[in-house]
């Protein structure tokens, strides 16, 4: 891998994390035009994600200070509750990867006709969002904490976006739209990082044996905190506005694209 190649993934990993359309399938789809085998490259994957951890952090860093400091007081206070709620939405995610993500993963495998067939899916997720009202006032509470970690679990597909899989959940229990874009880029990080964890336990983690110079390296990571930051903040701005319907057809010529793709 070069730097020009670990440019355009890194802004791949950065700009689809956020935004609805599937930063895995994204990323699958950039390695198959670009002729980049980085599957089994545990280093970059682990880097690009990092990245995007950071970018998360730099756009909430307020309100991940206020969680922490009011956290710590030991008092079942609304920040309490709040990350109570992100533990609870991360107990699917953990079964799934403690006990499932091999199956999963030898049963569906990570082709582009999956890809496709997933992102299809997300886009009619996405238009159900838009088009089935519910009064959305209320704020994310345990039950749909658990309902959109749920998602995320069903979300490990590539092809299925996590963002907007766990969006679109969270609209139509009626959550408020700042409260679950907010809970669904701070779910994430707790997932991410438990991801990489695990990477540098397992002894997967090796910089000076991926054999990606460390100008590739750099370029990714930086492609993917910049990116990271931009799409972060400009889906919080959409969110807000409910403007999701055109990440839902983009999702469907995408997906329509790899379809045809893998069976010609």
């Amino acid at each position: 891998m070069d730097w020009l190649q670990a440019l355009i993934l890194g802004l791949i990993q950065g700009l689809t994390e956020f935004l609805p359309v599937s930063s895995s399938g994204h990323f699958i789809i950039g390695k198959e035009i670009l002729g980049v085998e980085v599957a089994d490259n545990v280093t970059f994957v682990v880097l690009v994600h990092a990245a995007t951890v950071l970018s998360t952090i730099t756009v909430f860093r307020k309100e991940i200070w206020q969680l922490l400091t009011r956290f710590f007081k030991f008092q079942w206070n609304e920040e309490t509750q709040y990350i109570v709620k992100i533990c609870i939405s991360m107990i699917p995610v953990l079964i799934v990867g403690l006990f499932f993500k091999d199956t999963v993963e030898g049963f569906f495998g990570e082709g582009l006709l999956l890809v496709g067939i997933m992102l299809i899916v997300t886009a009619i997720l996405l238009f159900l969002s838009q088009y089935i009202k519910f009064e959305q006032r209320k704020e994310v509470g345990f039950g749909s904490a658990f309902a959109i970690g749920c998602a995320q679990a069903v979300a490990v597909l590539p092809g299925l976006s996590r963002s907007g899989t766990t969006i679109a959940t969270g609209l139509l229990l009626g959550v408020k739209k700042e409260s679950v874009s907010q809970f669904s880029f701070l779910m994430v990080l707790v997932k991410i990082l438990g991801e990489a964890f695990l990477d540098l336990v397992g002894g997967d983690f090796a910089a000076a044996a991926s054999g990606i110079p460390a100008s590739a390296m750099i370029t990714g990571f930086l492609a993917a905190y910049f990116s990271g930051l931009f799409a972060c903040r400009v889906m919080i701005e959409l969110v807000k506005r409910a403007k999701l319907t055109w990440f839902a057809v983009y999702c469907t010529v995408v997906g329509a694209i790899a379809i045809v793709y893998s069976v010609i």
